[in-house]
């Protein structure tokens, strides 16, 4: 399969578009083409040593979970780690590309899979995503009806200089059995206050002016974050065994809320891959669970009585790997050899 030809494959897995607004998705390092990919190489984290085992296994495309190009690079050279992978990957032909947030929201996605070790329960997205398309551009659409004079055609055409306008469109109106124009468009926040301030600088007698506020509809089950309703409350010590069941991980790190105890029971779960704490922040659970979570964070769930357990960051998000290579493979019709690194682990263990 040809680079172009994955990529855009990777893309309809999970929409780009989906991903934070901060984060660094897509393709970050692409050889010249043409770039033929035979092997595909899964990771979460993209260290030296995890470069090296892809350069073993002859990589033609690394998909990094973690972008390893986040921050602009203002040169390429052997100096940092983050540059030599790039040499690396250029002087191999590999390529490398990073879906990071877009894999969070996603339903089929790394906190669908985390969700599974709580045990039998529902889930919704605790902050969710809206269509990025729907509508195609614009937060307000702004409707009127004018007469039909020459002053009509001079504010159209001032409209139309407005910087963010799209979709501006006339119809032929009829009001109180008069002939006019029916004017709409769609524009952001800013236009909408220059159009506002134009129509009443100009002497054009308008009627029937509508501002709406185009709001985007929710994407099912697509968002940040899950909140889990377990289907039976269980104890908190035996959700933090099923949790480190799951995760494969010997140790986790448990705070107890405030008036709870390990038998204390647990039917809803708040939980976020990675770092969690701006969107589990003030979410109402009888738990709180994430990869790590600020000291001030952790106090602040205690005191309000939830439990918090921290597993450490990439903990939350690793063991997805092997469920997304299984949907990979079918998503990609069994085309190319998808492999799990062997090398890729979490920075953190217990001494």
């Amino acid at each position: 399969m040809n680079l172009e030809g994955l990529v855009s494959a990777l893309n309809d897995f999970a929409s780009l578009s989906l991903a934070e607004s901060w984060d660094n998705v897509g393709l970050l390092v692409e050889p010249s083409p043409p770039h033929a990919v035979n092997t595909l190489f899964l990771t979460n984290d993209l260290t030296e040593e995890v470069m090296e085992e892809a350069v073993q296994k002859k990589a033609d495309l690394i998909l990094s979970y973690h972008p390893p190009i986040f921050a602009p690079l203002k040169r390429v050279t052997w100096k940092t780690w983050k540059e030599r992978l790039v040499v690396r990957a250029l002087e191999h032909r590999i390529g490398i590309y990073s879906p990071h947030t877009a894999y969070d929201a996603i339903p089929h996605g790394v906190n669908n899979w985390l969700t599974k070790g709580l045990g039998a329960c529902t889930s919704v997205p605790l902050r969710p995503s809206t269509a990025p398309s729907c509508p195609a551009e614009g937060t307000h659409r702004v409707e009127f009806c004018a007469d039909n004079t020459e002053q009509l055609d001079t504010v159209l055409s001032k409209i139309k200089d407005i910087g963010e306008i799209s979709c501006l469109t006339t119809l032929p109106a009829r009001v109180e059995g008069e002939e006019q124009t029916r004017v709409s468009l769609n524009c952001s926040q800013k236009a909408l206050l220059e159009v506002v301030a134009l129509l009443s600088q100009n002497s054009v007698p308008y009627h029937k002016m509508e501002i709406l506020l185009l709001q985007k509809p929710l994407l099912p089950h697509t968002g940040m974050g899950r909140l889990c309703t377990l289907s039976e409350s269980v104890s908190l010590s035996d959700i933090t065994e099923r949790i480190k069941s799951h995760l494969k991980l010997p140790h986790i790190r448990l705070a107890v809320g405030m008036g709870k105890t390990l038998e204390s029971p647990v039917k809803k779960a708040a939980l976020c891959a990675g770092s969690g704490s701006s969107v589990l922040k003030g979410m109402e659970a009888d738990l709180y669970l994430t990869g790590e979570m600020s000291h001030h964070d952790v106090l602040d769930a205690v005191a309000n009585g939830i439990s918090v357990i921290l597993c450490e960051h990439s903990n939350t998000e690793r063991g997805f790997l092997l469920e997304l290579r299984d949907m990979l493979a079918v998503h990609l019709q069994n085309k190319i050899n998808i492999i799990v690194s062997e090398k890729d682990k979490d920075p953190l263990q217990v001494v």
